[in-house]
């Protein structure tokens, strides 16, 4: 195995002259003050884009007053009661909700594709230069790597190598990813020479995270590129769609920020699979729909988007929040808040639907995605901060109210379920009062309207069904979308699945995004972890520790209805069952082998398996060549001269500024005093490993320490 790292990363074979940064090409990114409207100017839009906010926005409000109306006719309104009032409250809030996606939904069919000069569609004119912007923070360097090779080499067979570089952003903390990720950026420059340029550069500091990453590399680099695109780790988009964002900037110079529509791909596991088949087949529905109503006040997802640097850098700087995390501090959910900043100072944002060949990740398992949600959250609470903020243009307010309002959908729902079951406990335990008044003749009859109360649910559900019915009906009659679905024998079962499967996921989601909701109103932080990108089955323990409060609540639930209103059972079916196999639900969420028996089964399928992209085939065919390089560890960067001269090359001036004097000199004495090279690793701590990475001296001192090899 190490012969094979050793001939990889001999330094005969690989550049290790190169400097693994350009030439510095500062552009200043000064933060935005939000009290303060910048200059601008804005284009009138088109009658599409109004006609469509009027049905999104006009519909979503006659619907909500259509519910509220009704919803106030199942009571008596003489004689209604505080809990009917919270009850009609809460449930026109959440009808509200589901309206507007559904009307949204609608708002879709006015959706038209952007429409370009004739130069652009031609193909001609220069694209400028693109920098396609990858942060890392503890990645798979070999996964990452691989992607944007075949990004790489099909942008260069393209005829534009000399169009796009490739810049990877380390935030990396880990002292052995650091290491693979050096090792594997050489293989990679080693793949891609005489190609395309590729950069890399790892921060020592992670300030404001990925945000602060990309404003750092925008501080040093920005004046070099007109465009870039900013990836996320798991993003993977076809070159020919890369080099059309750019005629698309090209084309139009007001556009400052070009939103793809990534489609989640390459997901093994069942709570994977069953994100992208959703994605896949109600996501186009649901992207035209947003794409119509907000025009070119569009959104920014922070992935699988293009942005003019000048523009970005002038007019999106982030400030930081005044107070305590966490709502205070460095803006966490800063795609939302960039996109707002741009549009402010007039730039064109803008989403385009009709972008294909834009993938990403999904997360594996429940858990995953709940952890995710938790970091999103609390980026979006923080919105509350900067929704104020003058100059924003009304559709970037929506946006950040839409961000806010997917977290609390789930308290308002739960607080809606918890008073329906309180308003029956006291219509079943409770003698009503039928003679109020001393000399009334005639009773006072409790009045509550059930058929009414029926349709307002029917209704619920319709609304909430109708994207997802969209989608269906576009996959159904567009033939080559059916067919790559593999039929309407797969694609029917399989939605199918999907609704049933997600019906059962919601309630459990319910639950931890409330319970994420009161811990960040409470003010605990969410942290910054690496994110997991594969599945594995958790043990009947762990899914029982994380799950068994959920469970039990559903069985006490359902007891309790079974014994005193068992007519209710079957409308809090979906939510009592979903909650009772919560534990089960997580256990299989993350398990590749139950996602691999519903493929067997022609279920949760989508394009992406039956008639993969080439560049999915490209990004593991890459990954296969650079994999060699991804077993260098630090034992391993001791042992073979190629992989440690690669390191070295690596490092820059702010490799060194950041060190901790302590740990480079208690690292020192330990490799001294240590027998081997692994007793001296043993030893150190990630502090101590962080400054052996970032000093020649002592790496060149671990490497004359002897090597226990095994047989």
């Amino acid at each position: 195995r190490f012969r094979d790292v050793a001939r990889t990363m001999d330094p005969a074979v690989t550049r290790i002259d190169q400097a693994p940064v350009p030439p510095p090409a500062p552009m200043a990114m000064p933060a935005q003050d939000l009290r303060r409207v910048p200059e601008r100017r804005f284009r009138s839009q088109g009658w599409r884009v109004h006609v469509a906010r009027l049905v999104a926005f006009g519909g979503a409000l006659a619907l909500t007053v259509l519910g509220a109306q009704q919803m106030g006719r199942v009571f008596d309104p003489a004689h209604v009661s505080a809990l009917q009032t919270t009850l009609s409250v809460l449930f026109t809030l959440t009808f509200g909700w589901i309206a507007f996606s559904a009307a949204a939904a609608v708002a879709g069919l006015l959706a038209v594709r952007p429409q370009r000069p004739a130069a652009a569609k031609a193909g001609e004119g220069p694209l400028g230069r693109t920098a396609i912007v990858m942060p890392v923070y503890n990645e798979d360097p070999v996964a990452t790597a691989g992607a944007l090779a075949a990004m790489g080499q099909g942008l260069a067979e393209l005829g534009h190598g000399e169009d796009f570089e490739i810049f990877i952003l380390s935030d990396t903390r880990d002292a052995t990813h650091w290491a693979r990720e050096t090792a594997v950026f050489a293989a990679l420059r080693q793949r891609l020479e005489g190609r395309m340029a590729v950069w890399y550069r790892r921060r020592a500091r992670n300030t404001a995270r990925k945000a602060g990453n990309l404003q750092d590399f925008i501080e040093r680099w920005g004046g070099r590129y007109d465009y870039l695109l900013s990836l996320d780790a798991d993003s993977l988009m076809a070159p020919e769609t890369i080099v059309e964002m750019a005629r698309r900037m090209a084309a139009e110079p007001r556009l400052g920020l070009l939103q793809t529509v990534p489609m989640l791909a390459g997901g093994e596991t069942l709570y994977a699979r069953l994100q992208q088949f959703a994605g896949r087949l109600h996501g186009p529905a649901i992207a035209r729909g947003t794409a119509a109503w907000q025009g070119d006040d569009g959104n920014y997802w922070g992935h699988n988007a293009m942005l003019r640097t000048a523009a970005f850098a002038q007019s999106a700087g982030l400030p930081e929040l005044r107070g305590r995390a966490p709502f205070g501090g460095h803006v966490l959910s800063h795609d939302f808040v960039e996109a707002a900043l741009l549009r402010r100072a007039g730039w064109i944002v803008r989403m385009d639907p009709d972008l294909d060949g834009s993938f990403e990740g999904a997360p594996p398992s429940l858990a995953d995605a709940a952890a995710r949600d938790r970091r999103w959250a609390q980026g979006n609470l923080q919105h509350l901060k900067v929704i104020g903020a003058r100059g924003l243009r009304w559709p970037s307010r929506v946006h950040f109210l839409i961000g806010v309002g997917s977290y609390l959908a789930s308290p308002l729902w739960l607080a809606m379920i918890l008073v329906g079951l309180v308003l029956t406990a006291q219509a079943i335990f409770i003698q009503p009062e039928y003679f109020p008044n001393t000399y009334q003749l005639f009773p006072e009859w409790p009045r509550f309207d059930a058929l009414r109360m029926r349709w307002l649910f029917i209704l619920s559900i319709g609304l909430l069904l109708l994207p997802k019915l969209f989608g269906l009906a576009r996959a159904l009659a567009h033939r080559p979308t059916r067919e790559r679905f593999g039929g309407a024998r797969r694609l029917l079962p399989g939605a199918l699945a999907e609704i049933v499967l997600s019906a059962l996921y919601a309630p459990v989601m319910m639950l931890m995004q409330t319970r994420q909701l009161f811990e960040i109103l409470a003010g605990r932080d969410s942290g910054w972890s690496t994110q997991a990108r594969n599945g594995s089955r958790i043990t009947w323990r762990d899914a029982l520790g994380r799950h068994w409060r959920h469970a039990l609540a559903g069985l006490v639930v359902s007891a309790g209805l079974l014994y005193a209103a068992p007519t209710l059972l079957p409308w809090l079916a979906p939510v009592l069952v979903g909650l009772v196999l919560a534990p089960w639900l997580c256990r299989v969420s993350g398990d590749p082998a139950v996602g691999a028996r519903f493929a067997r089964l022609g279920l949760l399928v989508t394009p992406e398996e039956t008639r993969p992209h080439r560049i999915f085939a490209a990004a593991r065919t890459e990954a296969a060549h650079l994999a060699p390089a991804g077993v260098v560890g630090l034992g391993d960067l001791a042992r073979l001269e190629g992989a440690r001269a690669a390191h070295v090359a690596s490092l820059t001036e702010a490799d060194r500024a950041e060190l901790d004097p302590l740990a480079v000199i208690t690292a020192r004495a330990k490799i001294q005093a240590a027998a081997t090279t692994e007793q001296a690793l043993d030893w150190l701590t990630e502090a101590e490993r962080r400054a052996l990475l970032a000093v020649p001296d002592l790496l060149d001192a671990l490497a004359r320490q002897p090597v226990l090899l095994a047989a």
